[in-house]
């Protein structure tokens, strides 16, 4: 349904009208309009400068004016490694079994926070995130340990909801025009409905699937039904907990008793295949920068120097390599070999990869930012903003429902308080201390993984000490409060200086 243009308003723009180049490099798009600070916000975009130096000058001069970045975070990263190096004299946490164990153990609440990261970019919430990958890891299990089997496992009433529920999803998601959403649900309900047998890749597909099922519905209430975030979310929260519950029975546990699924999170890639995937990041990431700084160039657009890009690709492949190398080194106490790069690395670079192209490089990227950066102005500018803030949801929920594959594989089984607890908040805290803003318009896909990798740091820095569990919320607190406060602080700096 298209909104309602308030009465003596300027008719609403087609987001697909040409813009009028603006002279001095001034912002045209609607996202930069309604954020012009997120065009400077991370050194690598910065298309202003001629020369490195010019460009090292405009990254200090952002960080004064509170254009921090992930800059707080690397810097919290940094310090933590040097602590807990420091205090665990018997030398596990640096041991590269750890530092394996450590991206194994993070990997999941990482990719529920990359997804919540589309989600708070509009200046919304998603409380439901943890239980929503609860209930997708709940469904993903029952289906294998029933042989495919749903309306055996759950009883023909519980299956009938289950089912009518998927296809009011996909009807929701056609009223607010995320196609993707009501195809995949309607696919869903399909399989349940015929009992395609288990396999384990059909049973991933079928926790991504409910994944989006819940995002439809979430992003519905709150985009179309115009219910604040905070509220659904919350509700849903509890109610998916409730339907946990139901599926496996309070002290229940559906045991993951398949090769393929158990080593997604605990296998590892050969070293030849531990090379190939550096090989391929690398030599990725250096021919995207060199052809974009090219195809600038040959346009007559102002790109990022050669030194600069030069430099990125260096520091790119010197930390790849040597991380690389210590990975497929054996790192096993006993006498049974452990090496290779863990297979959650090459999950969350795909995710990595395909959600920054998808906020950088497309409309509904830029469409995205410029909701989260002042939503009305963005519904002047002709964006949908409805479809926008539902998309979000969808994407969110998809993310939460990859993380719960990743997490019930690591523990090898799914149990009634899935997703419960303290994944969610540490999912959020994740996204958070990467540098993503709670107020919207602000933040990267790559702030999730940072802000993930600091939280699994301080998680097992202190397991490792000993410490109680008390502690550790303690210091997870603080560190989430501490991320906050630079969030605001930045932003009030930013706001003073004009930026």
């Amino acid at each position: 349904m298209t909104e309602r243009r308030p009465a003596g308003t300027a008719p609403a723009r087609p987001d697909h009208e040409p813009q009028p180049p603006a002279p001095g490099g001034a912002p045209t798009s609607a996202a930069e309009r309604a954020n012009p600070g997120n065009r400077a916000a991370d050194f690598g975009i910065d298309t202003t400068a001629r020369t490195t130096g010019e460009a090292v000058r405009g990254y200090l001069r952002g960080l004064r004016s509170g254009e921090l970045g992930s800059l707080p975070a690397l810097l919290g990263l940094a310090a933590l490694f040097v602590l807990f190096t420091v205090l665990d004299s018997g030398g596990t946490f640096p041991s590269l079994l750890n530092l394996a164990n450590l991206l194994q153990q993070g990997a999941g609440p990482t990719i529920i926070a990359m997804g919540l990261v589309f989600v708070l970019l509009t200046g919304e919430i998603d409380l439901a995130a943890g239980t929503a990958s609860g209930l997708a890891a709940a469904l993903m299990a029952l289906h294998l340990t029933s042989g495919g089997n749903m309306l055996g496992a759950t009883g023909s009433v519980v299956f009938v909801i289950l089912v009518v529920v998927m296809l009011v999803a996909a009807g929701l998601a056609a009223l607010v025009r995320v196609w993707a959403g009501a195809v995949v649900s309607v696919l869903t309900a399909v399989v349940l409905v015929v009992g395609v047998p288990a396999n384990p890749w059909l049973e991933m597909l079928l926790a991504v699937g409910v994944g989006v099922v819940i995002g439809c519905l979430t992003g519905f209430l709150v985009a179309r039904v115009g219910m604040p975030s905070f509220v659904v979310t919350l509700a849903l929260f509890i109610t998916w907990q409730g339907v946990i519950l139901q599926l496996i029975g309070d002290g229940g546990t559906l045991a993951l008793r398949d090769p393929v699924i158990n080593a997604v999170a605990n296998g590892n890639l050969s070293t030849l295949g531990s090379w190939a995937l550096f090989v391929l990041a690398a030599g990725g990431y250096a021919a995207v920068l060199l052809l974009r700084q090219r195809r600038r160039l040959s346009t007559g657009l102002v790109a990022q120097p050669t030194g600069l890009v030069l430099i990125k690709i260096g520091a790119v492949v010197v930390l790849g390599a040597l991380a690389t190398f210590a990975l497929v080194q054996d790192r096993s106490p006993g006498v049974i070999a452990i090496s290779g790069v863990p297979y959650v690395v090459p999950v969350v670079l795909v995710l990595l990869v395909l959600g920054t192209y998808v906020l950088d490089r497309t409309r509904f990227g830029r469409h995205v930012y410029a909701v989260g950066g002042n939503r009305e102005a963005a519904r002047r500018a002709g964006i949908d903003v409805v479809r926008i803030r539902a998309s979000v949801f969808v994407i969110a929920s998809a993310f939460a429902a990859v993380g719960a594959i990743v997490y019930s594989s690591k523990i090898g089984s799914v149990n009634p308080a899935a997703g419960g607890g303290n994944t969610l908040l540490f999912a959020v805290g994740a996204a958070v201390i990467g540098g993503t803003s709670l107020f919207g318009g602000r933040g990267r896909i790559s702030n999730a993984v940072i802000g993930g990798t600091v939280l699994a740091t301080v998680q097992n820095g202190l397991g490792l000490l000993k410490q109680p569990a008390a502690v550790v919320f303690v210091v997870t607190g603080l560190v989430l409060l501490l991320a906050a406060a630079v969030d605001v602080l930045s932003r009030r700096r930013s706001a003073a200086t004009g930026r």
